[in-house]
């Protein structure tokens, strides 16, 4: 493994709060990534992050598209999202790192940090963009930031788009396996873990496709219903970092602990909460037999092991969770307009395209999907260094 381009640590010289920053990859000259707040963040995990976000990259690389691959970055902050100090901690963090967003590393929302919040931050921080770096890369650079503001502009019955097209595209991977085993979609039984942007628009594509959402969880526990959850009414009763308002509930909800998602009876399980939410310890109490990663790094690599010996088959985040990112792109390359049917459609093709050839890979190969998704990005990755030059 190749160490990154650049990896570094930041120390709050106001409440001690460290903040960090991993480059893994420069493509062009520039690198992706989302900037994460949440407490206990370490070097480490912002690092494997980052390695992550290279594989995404690659992952979605087209030759004939107009979206240019980028390296792989990411930002970390150890602070509590919610602490009275942390908005003052992230614009802090944003001044420091502004040289590095100037000229390196495009960046936006990650767990405990919104699309708005990093946006207003960055202003104060005397950013013109998160994302100005890779603006030498565009054509017509006018044009495709506006092109990129219409789209954040666009609202699916009363929500943003960039919202949902994560969950569209974490859906879709659920759709495509289960379609490549037959598996009807009704009656099949969903528990997801985490009611964030991307857990809670993943929930409702599932539910508007037909599954059964049976168990969702959010920082108070879990909320279940072995006949359905009334997934709407949930969403619409969340707070800003997806907390669900419990008056909500119906007679026939029920409320649990907090990791009683993590054994629900049901077919698919989706983590879409925080990393490392299933290690060795806690796999043998799954019953689903399918894991998908909506959040990163959720599940741990020995459990994965160990879960892959019981015949569950994990879809690993590097695929399952990179479509925000690449919607990004699509839309600021050109590749899709400014509207919701053209998000929802190249999504929902990408992913199904990238979900399929990752399991016939695997198939092939006799390996997990995990180790398939890396096949596919050593393949790559020389083809992108030879069209657009040396990168790291």
């Amino acid at each position: 493994m190749t160490s990154p381009f650049l990896s570094l640590t930041w120390t709050d010289h106001v409440t001690g709060r460290r903040g960090f920053l991993v480059i893994d990859r420069l493509v062009r000259g520039v690198s992706s990534g989302g900037l994460r707040m949440r407490p206990g963040c370490t070097l480490d995990e912002v690092a494997a992050l980052a390695r992550g976000m290279t594989m995404k990259e690659a992952l979605h690389y087209d030759p004939e598209g107009r979206y240019v691959p980028l390296g792989g970055a990411k930002g970390g902050i150890d602070c509590d999202p919610r602490a009275q100090e942390a908005y003052g901690v992230l614009v802090r963090y944003l001044r420091a790192m502004r040289p590095y967003i100037e000229n390196f590393w495009t960046t936006g929302e990650d767990l405990g940090i919104t699309h708005d919040l990093v946006d207003r931050a960055a202003g104060e921080a005397g950013l013109v963009s998160t994302i100005q770096a890779v603006y030498p890369l565009l054509d017509d650079e006018w044009t495709a930031r506006q092109r990129l503001v219409d789209a954040f502009a666009v609202e699916v019955d009363g929500i943003g788009l960039d919202e949902l097209v994560g969950g569209c595209g974490v859906a879709e991977s659920v759709l495509t396996s289960l379609d490549r085993t037959g598996t009807p979609y009704t009656g099949t039984r969903v528990a997801v873990q985490g009611l964030g942007t991307m857990g809670g628009a993943t929930a409702r594509f599932l539910a508007r496709a037909g599954l059964t959402i049976v168990a969702v969880a959010d920082i108070k526990g879990t909320v279940t219903n072995p006949a359905g959850l009334d997934v709407e009414a949930l969403l619409a009763a969340r707070d800003p970092h997806g907390t669900v308002d419990r008056s909500v509930l119906r007679p026939d909800d029920r409320e649990t602990s907090g990791d009683a998602w993590l054994t629900a009876d049901v077919d698919v399980l989706i983590p879409a909460a925080v990393s490392y939410a299933i290690a060795p310890s806690r796999q043998a109490r799954i019953t689903a037999r399918l894991i998908v990663e909506a959040a990163n790094m959720p599940v741990l690599p020995q459990a994965e092991e160990l879960l892959a010996a019981r015949g569950v088959t994990v879809l690993p985040d590097v695929v399952v969770n990179s479509g925000t990112n690449a919607w990004w792109w699509w839309t600021l390359f050109g590749d899709i307009g400014p509207t919701a049917d053209e998000a929802f459609a190249h999504t929902r093709r990408s992913m199904r395209a990238l979900v399929d050839l990752m399991l016939a890979r695997a198939e092939t190969d006799g390996t997990t999907p995990r180790t398939a998704a890396h096949a596919i990005v050593a393949d790559r990755l020389p083809v992108i260094g030879e069209r657009f030059g040396r990168h790291r």
